[in-house]
């Protein structure tokens, strides 16, 4: 009885003995393994590499020096060498519009170089005929193009209606200006959106009107396109908003990105989405944020999940817009412009698009439900809208010290005590840094070198302890994470000027915008944003490592290869 107690005894050591030696086997291997490349984990103020990094179906699972990482080396383990190559983070997306981008996959490029062809009026109009022909587009059918800039036009103005009518007399014909703060059509599409010389201007926005008449010149500012948003926004059948969002996608994994941004999604858009995701159609991740005129409806939705991915997409929070763009003078500013203004004769500071009242209810309403709250703001007079916003909310729910990173988009022309607030408040502000090259010097013109040399203050923000992102709002810029790293470390204009020498930062503080403060900025810094054990496997890989090149060739780098939970998504 005594031997077969100790037998039984044995045995069952023996199995535990085999349960932990096949859970550590488990537990060790891996899906793929990084090395022999600079892979710098983002951890930190000051750049950390590591010799490895390890990877098992969406996750790190250890990253530190090679011989550790042997030991999770398993039979089916792909061994990836860098080969002197750059291993970071994915990239997560400050701010963008990747639905828009999908959409005008089939319009008319109209941006003028380095981004597209167009240089004056003209060739408007012989891309508009061309993507008509190429989209087998009916005499009636809308046609239409986007990006645009009437400062790059040889006749330095904005396409009129009469031209379009001329080339186009019964086709509705809508331009998207590259700002996206205004845009063009011609009489067939003024007919279609229901808008006579006869329509009043709204609050917020404005019909251009021909110069001592009521009659419409074309131009539509701000909330004045709210008419077209149907046109512009139609989606199709299924497959092919699914065949262009896939599109859309991979160029975004082309440039780094894993976590991609929808902000102000309009209704159409907010159910394309859900069908998406729904359908297995994303393998980006995607933030969405609704647009602020769907307030009502999508906070008392109760099948919203603020905050939770659900097959790749999430709705994080709501999104406002304050005012217009500093580059189209509709930004709100507390000083004028120093140049002429498009219907505006004095005085002229630009407009917001929302009253301080409809700020400080949005305000409240998401704070009091716990949902995020972003809002473009170009102009410093928005941003002190902003500021009243956030004083006035917490002030009636008396919680001034919850962690709510309220996101303030753009953030460009802003004062130094404004920063300030920032800090106290806690304010989050999401720079855009390629204007200092796209349109620095329209900026200097219009608003004067002090003014133009504090746009999207990155290094005051580091100083003062304020987290920042940095995006591109692609489409209005391309979706290029290293040409947007180097506009922040560089600031040059196209006539290469530094717009705001005091304000580049260094390599590293750029990178930091992109991968871990942009996984903060929207509740993500413990699973994204850098190289660590338990942290997502969103992974890039750079031709270079930006913290080494000369500062002038980082716009250079290539993307190699993206990995989103540790799935290749892109290679080129």
């Amino acid at each position: 009885m005594k031997i077969l107690k100790m037998t039984f005894a044995m045995i069952i050591i023996i199995s535990f003995n085999h349960c932990s030696f096949s859970n550590k086997s488990k537990e060790f291997s891996s899906d793929k393994i990084f090395y022999n490349g600079d892979i710098i984990t983002m951890e930190g103020n000051t750049p950390q590499y590591v010799e490895a990094v390890v990877t098992k179906g969406d996750d790190i699972i250890f990253a530190g020096s090679k011989n550790e990482a042997e030991k999770y080396h398993a039979s089916n383990t792909e061994m990836i060498d860098l080969k002197g190559k750059t291993l970071l983070p994915g990239f997560v997306d400050g701010h963008s519009h990747i639905c828009m981008y999908a959409d005008e996959l089939l319009q008319a490029n109209l941006n003028p170089p380095p981004i597209g062809e167009v240089e004056n009026i003209p060739q408007i109009i012989e891309k508009l005929k061309e993507i008509k022909k190429t989209n087998n587009a009916s005499d009636t059918d809308i046609i239409m193009g986007s990006g645009y800039d009437q400062n790059f036009l040889a006749e330095k103005r904005h396409p009129t209606a009469a031209e379009l009518d001329k080339a186009f007399p019964t086709n509705p014909v809508i331009l998207k200006h590259t700002s996206g703060h205004m845009l063009v059509c011609n009489t067939a599409a003024f007919k279609m959106a229901g808008i006579s010389a006869d329509t009043p201007d709204p609050t917020g926005g404005t019909f251009i009107r021909k110069k001592g008449s009521k009659e419409l010149e074309g131009l539509v500012q701000e909330t004045a396109m709210q008419p077209f948003i149907p046109f512009v926004m139609k989606v199709g059948a299924d497959e092919k908003e699914f065949d262009k969002l896939t599109r859309a996608q991979n160029y975004y994994a082309s440039c780094g990105v894993t976590t991609a941004a929808e902000h102000l999604a309009m209704d159409t858009k907010i159910t394309l989405l859900q069908k998406a995701a729904k359908n297995n159609k994303l393998f980006l991740d995607i933030v969405a944020l609704p647009a602020y005129i769907y307030a009502k409806e999508v906070i008392a939705d109760p099948n919203m999940q603020w905050g939770k991915y659900q097959n790749h997409l999430k709705f994080q929070g709501l999104k406002l817009a304050v005012d217009g763009s500093p580059q189209g003078k509709t930004a709100y500013i507390t000083k004028p412009y120093l140049t002429e203004v498009e219907g505006c004769t004095h005085d002229c500071k630009g407009f917001p698009a929302m009253t301080q009242d409809m700020v400080n209810e949005l305000f409240t309403v998401c704070y009091k439900n716990n949902i995020q709250l972003y809002s473009h703001c170009n102009g410093d007079a928005s941003v002190d809208m902003m500021i009243k916003g956030h004083e006035f909310a917490t002030q009636k729910l008396g919680d001034k010290d919850k962690d709510r990173r309220t996101v303030i988009i753009h953030s460009q022309i802003m004062r130094p005590d404004q920063m300030k607030k920032y800090k106290e408040y806690k304010l989050l502000p999401s720079f855009f840094t390629n204007h200092t090259y796209y349109w620095g010097d329209v900026h200097v013109d219009n608003l004067g070198q002090e003014r133009a040399n504090y746009l999207s203050p990155m290094k005051d923000a580091f100083d003062n302890g304020v987290i920042c992102t940095n995006h591109t709002d692609c489409t209005v810029t391309p979706m290029d994470q290293m040409f947007l790293l180097w506009t922040s470390v560089n600031r040059l204009s196209r006539t290469n000027k530094v717009i705001g020498a005091n304000q580049r930062i260094t390599p590293y503080q750029g990178l930091l915008a992109l991968t871990v403060n942009g996984a903060y900025e929207c509740f993500e810094e413990n699973t994204k944003g850098s190289i660590k054990a338990g942290k997502k496997a969103d992974l890039v890989i750079l031709d270079k490592n930006p913290l080494k090149v000369n500062v002038l060739d980082i716009k250079n780098i290539k993307v190699q290869e993206t990995f989103k939970g540790g799935k290749s998504v892109y290679k080129l």
